[in-house]
This record gives structure tokens, C-alpha cells and sequence, in this order.
């Protein structure tokens, strides 16, 4: 057959390029298997399947990967197809399409790349975990005026907020670990939307693949895509919230901030102002982190309003998306783990910063509460009334301030010497006496530092096991193929 030239330049040829690129090693995996299992079965003689895999055998992929695409054929399934006849035979090869779809075929080949692409984003979110749990253990003590509403609020430190970070980040694993799951099913065997009649076993060449289970449903097999849609939809979680995270630290490296420095080797300077140390590392990894997010809208439209059965609109011309979506997410990730990993807090700039604004009057507040049994409005406008007297009088004693405006609440005075005060205003003791389960205390990040680096250990030890498996899949079927 045939095509049009047009057709050819504008979609076949494209796709047989991305083919090459994406799918050629899932391909060649697939056939192995297959084989291997029709073998087994009966369902195609030794003498066959022995001429069949010598033909796989002889097929080069470096080769392969150097072909043009010249119209004679649809795709990479049937140039491989044409590439078997020519070693073995039609008959024998014809053999190897037995209770098999390219529809089947397709949707393996997406799963096992997808796969890939997943542990990578896994891997790369560990790498941040690290990075940023070295940093919280090194600043359990460094105060800083944490924000609300882009306010300065009240002191935390930032072990504490970069605890919050690192949280996030488990829970982006969790979700990344349930999508691997949903992902790592084998529709092999539900071939164009039915299955076959056949004596097939499906379980066999899951094992060969190293996938974990088999799908259900053979119709839902070939038709649903919700487990890509799943994992992109996850990616983007965690792009929304690295890029929220991404903010701040840029925010931090301006001159008026002046939180955070990165490394040299993250930064750039101006063409023409040489006094520039621009942060520019962060700043890729927000504009790629945002590429993503866009192409990841780009895969939500594209699959929905589509029929719910085989068609092309979540094939071919998606998993380029998909590809890049992936790649690009794996990019930000990746580049913010770096770029902090040598970055520098300025903590004397931080506690400096966490003096000022009165933000640790609310303790003031809540020590009136806790020793001197006030309702805590009570205690809430004592302390208003003291920051208003302090601004209009700034000389005079705070002891006195509070004496005075404690009698106008309350009606009796309520007595601390400007010592007390000095200690109970201090950042150091605001963040020392909040030992909530998840507080700013040194003690209580010391917990969840250790709490979070016992799940990023248990994260690897999943990571490692995960790719291993896949590791001794291939093995297995390089030695099952050996003996055919």
C-alpha cells in the first residue's frame, strides 16, 4: 500500500520517528515474550518458535534506529514485521501475530515506557528529599519570620518550613508509587478489544515483562487510559507544589530578602552588569516546571470527549506529549535538588529579620492566657494595645506599657519586668515553647527529621526493589528466548 505523500509527511512519518524513539527496545520485548509464551503453550511448534527468535535475534537495533521512513509501510510494528518475514519466512513469522493486536501491543509498549518514566520523577524527588532534609538538620535552630497573606506573621525556623517541604514531597512519592501500580498491569492478551480463543497465559508474559499483575477487562484493557491520566495528573501535583516552594527560595535570593544564596555554579551574571548574580537556576526550573503543567493539560484534552474503546487520539500522536510531559517534570525536579544542594541560608540576616514587626506577640498573648488564666481575647488585646503604646511612646519601658494597658482590659494591672519580657518577645523562645506534634521546636523537627529520613530510607529500599525486578524480568527473558 501506498500512501499519500501528504499523509506521510504530516503523520506517518512523524510517528514512525517517535516510534524509533520511544518504543523500539518495549517492542522487541514484547515479541520475545509473546513468542515465549505461544511457545509454551503449544500454541506455535519449537521448530518455529526456534526460526522466529533467530529472526529477532538478527534484527539490529542500532540499525533500525537509523532507517527513513519511506511510505511502504504503516509503522514500526509492520517495518519489525517485514524485518522478521525477510529473516524467517511468511509462515513462521506469521505465526508470531497469534492472538496478539497491534491494540494489545500498543498499550504494553505505553505502560512499559511509562514505567520508566515514573521511577525516574520517584528518584528525582527522593535526590530533593535528601537535599532538603541535609539542610533542615543543619538549621533546626535558625529563626525566620515565616509569612502569611505575604505578611511577616510569626517566627518559625527553617528546618520547620522546609519540613513542610519534605512532607509534601512524601506524599507526592505516595501518590507516584500508587500511579507506578496502576501503571505496571499487563494488557498483553486482551489483543483488539475481546481477547481470543486461544489457550494463551496471560500471567506468563506479565512475568516477562515485569509487570506486576495482569488487567481485567480485556475491552477496558485497550480503552482506558485513566492510569496515564493518573501519573500525569500526580506529575502535576508535585509541579504545583515545587513551583509554590520555587517562589519563596526566589524570593529569598533577592537583595531585599537576602535569605538564601546559591552556588557559584547556579548562577549567572549580566551581559552588561557585572555586580548581577542572578538566580537563574531556580528560575529554569519554574519555566519548565510550568512547560509541564501545560503539556499535562495538553494530555487531559486531548484523551477527554474521546470515544471509550481503541482510537488514535490517546496513541501515536499523545505519547510524544507523554514523553516530554515526563522528561520535563524529571528536569525541575531534578535541577532544584541541585541547585540547593551546596545553596546557603543567611541565618544571622534571618534572625534578624525574625526581631522585627512585633511578630512574636501572639506568645505574649498566649503567656497571659497560660499564668494569668485570661480568656485568650483578653489576652489578644493586651498585647494590640501594647504594640499601639509602644509606637506611640518608643522610649519608654515595656514593663510599664504593659501595666498600664493590662488595667484598661482587665481592670487589674498585670506585672513583668522588662527582662521577662524581652524573653517572653524573644524568636528563639516563641519557636522553643511550640512543641506541637509538627511545631517549629528544635526538639520536634529533630523527631520529624528522623520520621522523614526513615520514609525516604523505606522510598529507596521500594526504588531499588522496583527496578530491580525489572532488572531480573529482563534477564529471565533473555534466558527463556535463549532456549526457544
Amino acid at each position: 500500500m501506498r500512501f499519500s505523500p501528504e499523509y506521510v509527511r504530516l503523520v506517518l512519518n512523524e510517528n514512525f520517528e517517535d516510534a524509533k524513539a520511544q518504543f523500539l527496545s518495549p517492542l522487541m520485548a514484547i515479541n520475545y515474550a509473546h513468542l515465549a509464551m505461544l511457545a509454551e503453550q503449544g500454541i506455535v511448534a519449537r521448530g518455529e518458535a526456534h526460526a522466529i527468535r533467530t529472526a529477532l535475534d538478527q534484527i539490529s537495533l542500532d540499525e533500525v534506529r537509523q532507517v527513513r521512513y519511506d511510505g511502504t509501510y504503516e509503522d514500526l510494528f509492520f517495518y519489525l514485521d517485514r524485518l522478521i518475514v525477510q529473516r524467517c519466512g511468511e509462515d513462521a513469522a506469521g505465526r508470531l501475530h497469534t492472538a496478539r493486536s497491534r491494540n494489545d501491543i500498543d498499550m504494553t509498549m505505553y505502560r512499559m515506557q511509562q514505567r520508566q518514566m515514573i521511577l525516574a520523577i520517584v528518584e528525582a524527588a527522593l535526590s530533593l528529599r535528601r537535599v532538603l532534609l541535609a539542610l533542615a538538620g543543619r538549621h533546626r535552630d535558625a529563626v525566620f519570620p515565616a509569612h502569611t497573606h505575604t505578611q511577616p506573621a510569626q517566627p518559625s525556623t527553617i528546618a520547620h518550613y522546609l519540613l513542610a517541604v519534605i512532607e509534601q514531597l512524601e506524599r507526592d512519592t505516595v501518590r507516584l508509587r500508587a500511579a507506578y501500580a496502576s501503571t505496571n498491569r499487563n494488557p498483553l492478551g486482551a489483543c483488539a478489544i475481546t481477547g481470543t480463543g486461544f489457550p494463551i497465559d496471560r500471567l506468563r508474559t506479565t512475568t516477562l515483562l515485569g509487570f506486576d499483575e495482569v488487567t481485567g477487562n480485556t475491552y477496558g484493557s485497550i480503552a482506558t487510559v485513566d492510569y496515564l491520566l493518573e501519573s500525569v495528573s500526580v506529575s502535576a501535583v508535585l509541579l504545583v507544589g515545587l513551583g509554590r516552594v520555587v517562589q519563596d527560595l526566589l524570593l529569598w535570593c533577592t537583595s531585599e530578602f537576602g535569605y538564601l544564596r546559591l552556588s557559584d555554579a547556579f548562577v549567572q551574571c549580566s551581559s552588561i552588569m557585572p555586580q548581577k548574580r542572578n538566580p537563574v537556576a531556580l528560575e529554569h526550573a519554574r519555566a519548565i516546571a510550568s512547560k509541564a503543567l501545560g503539556q499535562a493539560s495538553a494530555i487531559m484534552l486531548a484523551a477527554h470527549n474521546t470515544p471509550f474503546g481503541d482510537i488514535v487520539d490517546t496513541e501515536d500522536d499523545l505519547q510524544p506529549l507523554v514523553t516530554a510531559m515526563f522528561k520535563d517534570a524529571l528536569r525541575a525536579v531534578a535541577l532544584v535538588a541541585a541547585a540547593m544542594e551546596h545553596a546557603e541560608f543567611d541565618v544571622t540576616k534571618l534572625a534578624a529579620r525574625a526581631e522585627q514587626g512585633w511578630i512574636t506577640v501572639t506568645e505574649l498573648a498566649d503567656t497571659l492566657a497560660r499564668e494569668h488564666g485570661l480568656p485568650f481575647k483578653a489576652g489578644h488585646a493586651i498585647a494590640s494595645r501594647l504594640i499601639a503604646s509602644a509606637k506611640a511612646a518608643p522610649g519608654r519601658p515595656l514593663g510599664a506599657s504593659l501595666r498600664d494597658v493590662s488595667k484598661e482590659v482587665t481592670g487589674a494591672e498585670i506585672a513583668y519586668d522588662d527582662a521577662a519580657l524581652v524573653e517572653i518577645l524573644s524568636p528563639q523562645h516563641f519557636v522553643n515553647v511550640r512543641k506541637t506534634h509538627g511545631g517549629p521546636a528544635p526538639s520536634e523537627t529533630l523527631r520529624a527529621i528522623g520520621v522523614s529520613e526513615e520514609s525516604l530510607r523505606g522510598d529507596h529500599s521500594w526504588l531499588r526493589e522496583t527496578r530491580d525486578k525489572l532488572a531480573r524480568a529482563e534477564v529471565q527473558l533473555k534466558a527463556v528466548s535463549a532456549q526457544m
